[in-house]
């Protein structure tokens, strides 16, 4: 049976210059009605699992998250998922410092940007900041990570930065361990302290 990953690896392969015709089918067949547009995997993760904290079914309710693997790709996405393509509703996460790329992706798409919401640096830095330092720690010892986390600190070039920062390179330094820890910080949010960026893109879907 179709399911939503199912067209996600379709929406990736038309990226990619594949045709189009089975992402077409696929969001008739599902129900798609929305496309979240992600930079990347670990951001699909924090929306997914706060989705489901939250008790939603977003492939229930015909949106699906897609992992554009980088900010300058929305311009192709918007225009295939977008108005000039699937005619679907697009809302999403962008980082402060692509504002710009998304802007023009999605002008480019005539899709309108009220959808989307702005990070400072980016999800992780926002849910280390709403989390706070020590309990991101705890975190990271909890999932084995203390030792490697230590060796990262102590390295030259990660001296005497802000530990918010650390940390969020520190989730970058690894393959998957941005997308295990944008699930871990996810979970570990009290009810209320969602940052605000997450938590407007859930309200608005």
């Amino acid at each position: 049976m179709a399911d939503m990953e199912a067209f996600r690896d379709a929406v990736t392969d038309w990226a990619a210059g594949g045709p189009g015709g089975p992402a077409g089918e696929l969001a008739e067949h599902l129900g798609v009605r929305t496309a979240v547009l992600v930079e990347g995997p670990s951001d699909l993760a924090a929306v997914g699992t706060l989705a489901a904290r939250q008790g939603r079914d977003l492939a229930a309710e015909g949106v699906c998250v897609v992992s554009m693997r980088g900010a300058m790709n929305v311009a192709r996405y918007a225009s295939l998922l977008g108005p000039p393509g699937l005619g679907l509703r697009l809302a999403g996460l962008c980082d402060e410092n692509e504002q710009g790329f998304y802007q023009r992706g999605l002008e480019r798409a005539g899709a309108p940007g009220d959808g989307f919401f702005v990070c400072m640096a980016d999800l992780e830095e926002e849910l280390i900041r709403a989390l706070g330092v020590p309990r991101v720690e705890e975190i990271v010892e909890a999932e084995g990570d203390r030792a490697a986390w230590q060796t990262f600190v102590r390295q030259p070039a990660h001296q005497g930065g802000l530990a918010e920062r650390q940390l969020r390179r520190f989730m970058g330094t690894k393959s998957g361990r941005k997308i295990r820890y944008g699930q871990l910080l996810v979970e570990a949010l009290e009810a209320g302290r969602e940052p605000a960026p997450l938590r407007e893109l859930l309200a608005a879907l």
